[in-house]
């Protein structure tokens, strides 16, 4: 899982600005997931990959959990790793959690995991590992850990390459064993670090992309390029320990990029309007792509509208795991659908992928139709953010082909091609991935009207139909399962931060801080010191 990847920062959607050619890979000899969405925030977006259930039903629904706040995902909710736990997996997170961490029973190895290795909040310095909320006046915070305890070993090496070390070694130690391996490596890429310094990349990763002009566009290419590299590592381990031919492996973004704004890393999500945290489809719509050599239709796109939280039942359906009657969930099973022909017909679906009372923001697909009312940040974000550039290209681009099939997960996934992917395949399902808009009839301020896209002909959300009498009931439609929704719509979760939050008074660290006996003075913190020490 990539953090605040744009949605046209994969070359495979056709831009050339820089290659990903490891994720390229995975998609073209899988499948593109073309139509994958997710909730536009990460706390929102992590708990339904979990629990499979919108964040209504979680208390989700509203921001995000800042480090200071003394609140988590519910625990009434059973998650996908409690479920694989019980059938017999290796349960393991690498990475992000950003699911609550202010009370032990809130963190992931009292959720369904076996083991974690990484960090509890919502982002950290990509070498110190230390995070600093923005708001409020809390001091800097140590945040990473082995399972439960502080984990400062490896100082200074760069976290994309840290956490995929420690991903090919739990793979490597998962080699011969009985029990089956789950796994969610959940990347700090492409999030940004603390606002100091927010964007970084190791100098002879950023100088390969010395063509870009922007500084800070040049960094991010080069924070993908080492996010990209990680993927073709964990193809690689998998092949090598004899794993991968049992595998499904996802690639995929938790949200939308902020491209502008709080947290902007200068992701793209062109040519769809919005970003990060807002009800279109630059927050809600992601880059996605999976393989498995049980996927019929391999070298082809899924066009059929997928919903994050489907992945439990889905996921669950492959291993052959049967789920609890009494286990409520809004994901479906999609797995003979994903498994199944090229052809396969769509499944009806209907996504909600915001409905904040808090910010008054609705954002509600039911087939191909798509309901907005509210935005966020007085739609200061609700336009195309961001462009091609088209005179930075890429030099790799004039031989992509070659440098897809010669990247270490092309090189292993192509023993087990249905059809080889030759250039011309190659060039179609490019062409074939990449986003036509429509052009703009009437456009829409959900500000002070409602929304209503037909997003199989508008996926740019440029056409506004709510005013169209040929449309009324499929409005009608929408309006009235969206009241149904919120009537059993849970409270949200959200707590004020707490001044006892502060590391200053947990030893420069990120704590569970409702149970750790805060100290009566406060340290002085920075990066350079270990709490550890």
């Amino acid at each position: 899982m990539a953090d605040d990847m744009g949605f046209d920062d994969v070359s495979f959607r056709g831009g050339r600005e820089f290659l990903t050619p490891n994720i390229d890979a995975l998609a073209y000899h899988g499948r593109i997931l073309d139509r994958l969405y997710v909730p536009p925030m990460c706390t929102p977006s992590r708990g339904a990959l979990l629990s499979g259930r919108y964040p209504i039903h979680t208390g989700t629904q509203h921001f995000v959990i800042s480090n200071q706040e003394p609140w988590g995902l519910t625990l009434n909710a059973t998650l996908m790793p409690e479920i694989f736990q019980q059938a017999g997996y290796s349960t393991n997170l690498i990475g992000k959690w950003h699911l609550g961490f202010s009370r032990p029973e809130y963190t992931p190895t009292h959720r369904g995991f076996d083991y974690h290795y990484g960090y509890w909040g919502a982002y950290i310095d990509y070498y110190q590992r230390r995070s600093k909320m923005p708001a409020g006046n809390y001091s800097l915070g140590y945040d990473f850990r082995r399972n439960m305890e502080l984990e400062c070993r490896d100082r200074g090496v760069y976290v994309t390459d840290l956490l995929t070390n420690e991903a090919e070694r739990v793979i490597r130690e998962r080699e011969g064993q009985e029990r089956p391996l789950f796994l969610l490596l959940s990347h700090l890429a492409t999030h940004t670090a603390n606002q100091d310094d927010p964007l970084q990349a190791p100098e002879e990763e950023i100088r390969k992309f010395a063509y870009i002009k922007d500084p800070n566009r040049r960094k991010y290419a080069a924070m993908v390029s080492k996010l990209d590299q990680s993927v073709g590592r964990i193809v690689s381990a998998l092949n090598s320990t004899g794993q991968l031919e049992n595998s499904i492996v996802i690639f995929y973004s938790d949200n939308g990029a902020p491209s502008v704004g709080m947290f902007a890393n200068t992701g793209s999500n062109w040519p769809l309007r919005g970003q990060k945290n807002t009800p279109w489809e630059g927050g809600v719509r992601v880059t996605g792509a999976i393989w498995s050599a049980q996927l019929q239709g391999r070298g082809n796109a899924f066009t059929q509208p997928i919903y994050v939280a489907d992945w439990l039942p889905s996921l669950a359906h492959a291993a052959g795991i049967e789920l609890p009657h009494t286990l409520e969930l809004d994901g479906i099973d999609l797995w003979p659908q994903l498994a199944g022909p090229a052809d396969a017909p769509h499944v009806p679906r209907e996504i909600l992928h915001m409905l904040d009372d808090e910010w008054r923001v609705t954002s509600f697909l039911l087939e191909h139709w798509k309901y907005i009312n509210g935005t966020t940040s007085a739609g200061q974000y609700d336009q195309v953010l961001t462009y091609r550039e088209l005179d930075d290209l890429d030099p790799r681009e004039s031989r992509y082909v070659v440098e897809v099939r010669n990247s270490p997960t092309s090189r292993v996934l192509s023993r087990h091609d249905i059809r080889r992917m030759t250039q011309q395949r190659v060039m179609s399902l490019r062409r074939s991935a990449a986003v036509r808009c429509g052009d703009l009839q009437r456009g829409c301020n959900p500000l002070v009207e409602e929304c209503l896209f037909d997003i199989s002909t508008d996926p740019c959300e440029a056409n506004n139909l709510a005013y169209s009498e040929r449309h009324s009931e499929v409005l009608s439609a929408l309006r009235q399962r969206v009241k149904l929704l919120r009537e059993g719509a849970s409270a949200t979760g959200n707590r004020k931060g707490i001044r006892k939050a502060d590391p200053a008074l947990h030893k420069c660290a990120w704590e569970a801080f409702d149970v750790e006996i805060p100290a009566l003075t406060p340290m002085e913190c920075d990066y350079q010191g270990s709490p550890c020490e």
